[in-house]
């Protein structure tokens, strides 16, 4: 009974999930904007070519052209709002007493809500990771400099973009689920996930670098989205960074639990 209890709710949170207008124009567009970047930097990258110095061929990065930091920021918005507009919609709209009438344990509520809002964004950002990369390099073969699936470190690569999606729509949820107001709980998002740590850079005092090794952007900026990773103290590592996008979806996940518990509707 409890599996076919729950298999209802994920019918019913997906169902919320796509009434909301917001969803298609953010999987859609978003989709469309970031593969689209992905293109024109490309393009330019490709007509540029023969202009580049030596040194700039020698520090090229293919896969830089597929999915920069730019593209990265806007795929961790855009999840972390769909997110947050999940839960803070229903909450807007008082759907969520009904909701909560009909199922009165929340804990399978929250859950029924992470497990479709993580594999929808989970979908998308893999969707995105693969387009991207085989626009990119489609383009960057025409000048030889293109890398393929089997080069060291392109999968943990293209991994780590799809996860952005996920990761920032969980704490796009935990964000929404304390907040509980349109607005804020975008820009908390924007803030949290992207505008501060885009400030982030490595120094020279070492609980900087392990501190700011704690935030989902920062690995991906400077471990995960690197084909090669060196063995450098102000570095973080692989480990660490994968280990940091399981502890920030795992908080948010837990936060957004708590707080649709306890808090009254």
């Amino acid at each position: 009974m409890t599996t076919a209890r729950f298999r209802d709710l994920l019918a019913a949170e997906w169902i919320k999930l796509w009434s909301l207008r917001s969803t298609s124009w953010l999987i859609g567009l978003g989709t469309l904007a970031i593969v689209g970047f992905a293109a024109r930097s490309s393009l330019d990258a490709y007509d540029n070519w023969p202009d580049f110095t030596t040194m700039e061929k020698a520090t090229f990065s293919p896969l830089n052209e597929a999915f920069s930091a730019f593209g990265a920021c806007m795929l961790m918005i855009g999840a972390g709002s769909l997110g947050a507009l999940t839960i803070v919609g229903e909450y807007a709209t008082g759907l969520i007493r009904t909701t909560l009438a009909a199922v009165p344990a929340r804990h399978l509520v929250v859950a029924a809500k992470l497990t479709v809002i993580g594999a929808v964004t989970m979908a998308t950002g893999a969707l995105i990771s693969a387009g991207t990369f085989a626009v990119s390099q489609a383009i960057l073969s025409g000048r030889g400099v293109a890398v393929s699936l089997g080069d060291p470190g392109v999968l943990r690569v293209l991994a780590a973009n799809a996860l952005l999606a996920p990761v920032s729509a969980l704490v796009g949820m935990g964000i929404g689920a304390l907040v509980r107001h349109t607005a804020a709980a975008v820009v908390t998002v924007c803030t949290a996930l992207v505008m501060m740590p885009t400030f982030f850079k490595p120094t020279v005092h070492q609980w900087q670098n392990d501190l700011y090794a704690l935030v989902p952007f920062y690995a991906w900026r400077y471990c995960l989205h690197l084909p090669r990773v060196d063995a450098d103290p102000a570095l973080p590592t692989v480990a660490g960074s994968w280990a940091v996008f399981a502890l920030w979806a795992s908080a948010a996940a837990v936060v957004t639990l708590i707080v649709v518990h306890r808090r009254d509707v």
